[in-house]
């Protein structure tokens, strides 16, 4: 008797020790099944995805721009019509940004004095109000006459002619920058520092040199003052290479010298 139940345990103990070790088996295959197909463990640590929220956030964050001022501005004497404008859109978009030119308000012949009035216009307003960045260039036309001053004159301007010419449109830059930015605080402006045209002219590089580092400078100020606000320098990039990057009419730039213009002026733009 003693001899069968033993047997019966014996035989007992080996059927429940096989089903325990194929439950084992199972619940072992079952958990690397998870393990691979589920991996838990391996990111912990790790930054969180981003959510719908935040994707959509970083998606409506744009570059748009908006250029106002003098033929500059407009893109003169570039044959593609691109003027640097342009080609500052096509840059930013090419780094992968978000950005399009809202509208291009240059006009030939511009003085700061006839610029401040457009300011208050609806339609100028509501372009820069859509603006993630907006370029200025202006003074030109206040120190050169579009390049017609110091071309038809037959002595050089005296440093008080120069300093009565900074004096007044220096006044009237502070004003325009400081409204540019009642007008919409959140946009980058980006004001296009002076280049001497004349800078291959004897005759007239020394007084043109002399006013236009006079006018940077009081730009550099006005521009500090502010939020977002940053200058893009180009007259070292026309000090040696004028004939290359003006065009015919020896005060605008040329494709090649808005190309330059454009591609300093992104450098110093913040690109989310």
């Amino acid at each position: 008797m003693m001899k069968k139940t033993s047997g019966a345990w014996r035989t007992a103990v080996l059927v429940s020790a096989s089903i325990l070790g194929t439950l084992l088996l199972l619940s072992g295959f079952v958990y690397a099944v998870r393990d691979v197909l589920y991996p838990a463990s391996s990111l912990a640590g790790l930054p969180a995805a981003p959510d719908a929220a935040e994707r959509a956030g970083r998606e409506t964050v744009s570059l748009d721009v908006t250029a106002l001022g003098d033929s500059l501005a407009k893109g003169t004497g570039d044959d593609t019509g691109s003027g640097f404008a342009r080609r500052v859109v096509d840059l930013l978009t090419k780094q992968g940004a978000k950005s399009k030119l809202v509208n291009n308000l240059g006009i030939n012949g511009l003085t700061t004095k006839e610029l401040l009035p457009m300011l208050e216009e609806p339609g100028v307003q509501y372009a820069l109000k859509q603006a993630g960045v907006i370029l200025l260039s202006i003074g030109a036309n206040d120190l050169f006459d579009d390049g017609q001053q110091l071309e038809t004159r037959t002595e050089i301007p005296t440093e008080k002619e120069l300093e009565k010419a900074i004096e007044g449109a220096s006044t009237n830059l502070v004003k325009i920058v400081k409204r540019l930015h009642e007008i919409n605080p959140e946009a980058q402006l980006v004001y296009i520092g002076l280049y001497n045209p004349f800078s291959d002219m004897e005759q007239l590089k020394e007084a043109g040199d002399d006013a236009v580092a006079r006018w940077n400078a009081v730009a550099m100020e006005a521009m500090a003052s502010l939020k977002g606000g940053r200058v893009a320098p180009t007259a070292d990039l026309f000090t040696l290479r004028a004939p290359s990057y003006l065009s015919g009419d020896h005060f605008h730039p040329n494709g090649t010298g808005y190309q330059a213009i454009a591609e300093r002026i992104v450098q110093g733009i913040a690109i989310p």
